[in-house]
């Protein structure tokens, strides 16, 4: 007898092979797999002509909704590499994550990729009249900021930055400051 929680349905992102993602959620479809591929608008400009593609919002992922036993269902679609997890355990996603993308596509949000950067992360200004400057990632009042310490008097400052303003710094460069101080 199987336990509930095993056959019980759940999210799990499934990687693709790269450029793989719609072919992927075709072959889901087909087969009846509950799925979803998020995407968005993109221009793309030509010497000749300009033209509006759709683009998966997770360049390498589709997301499936199965059984945790069903894995190898997923796993023989075509273009499909793995379920993303831990070793050989695919992970399940929190239905809020995956309620709040469909809120996205349903209501036509305009969304786009940006780079994942945690809260508490170490980045660097990448455009701007602060190109260059780094500090600490933190969220106040819904927006993200960058706080910027001067350690010498002992005094920290935030400023508003836009996520696509911003990149994270290595951790190899980050290990070199801590070693210096």
């Amino acid at each position: 007898m199987k336990s509930n929680e095993n056959s019980a349905q759940q999210w799990y992102a499934a990687y693709t092979r790269p450029h793989h993602e719609r072919t992927a959620a075709e072959q889901m479809e087909r087969r009846s797999m509950e799925h979803l591929l998020p995407t968005f608008p993109s221009v793309r400009k030509w010497k000749d002509r300009r033209k509006v593609l759709d683009l998966p919002l997770f360049p390498g992922y589709v997301f499936v909704r199965i059984a945790l036993e069903r894995r190898l269902n997923v796993l023989m679609v075509p273009g499909v590499v793995r379920l993303v997890g831990f070793g050989d355990c695919p992970v399940a996603m929190p239905d809020h994550e995956i309620d709040a993308l469909r809120i996205i596509a349903d209501h036509q949000f305009e969304a786009e990729p940006c780079s994942y950067f945690a809260v508490g992360q170490r980045v660097r200004i990448t455009c701007g009249p602060l190109k260059g400057t780094e500090g600490m990632l933190r969220r106040r009042k819904g927006k993200l900021r960058l706080l910027l310490s001067i350690d010498l008097i002992q005094r920290s400052v935030m400023v508003e930055v836009g996520s696509t303003d911003v990149e994270a710094v290595p951790v190899a460069r980050r290990a070199s400051i801590l070693q210096i101080a």
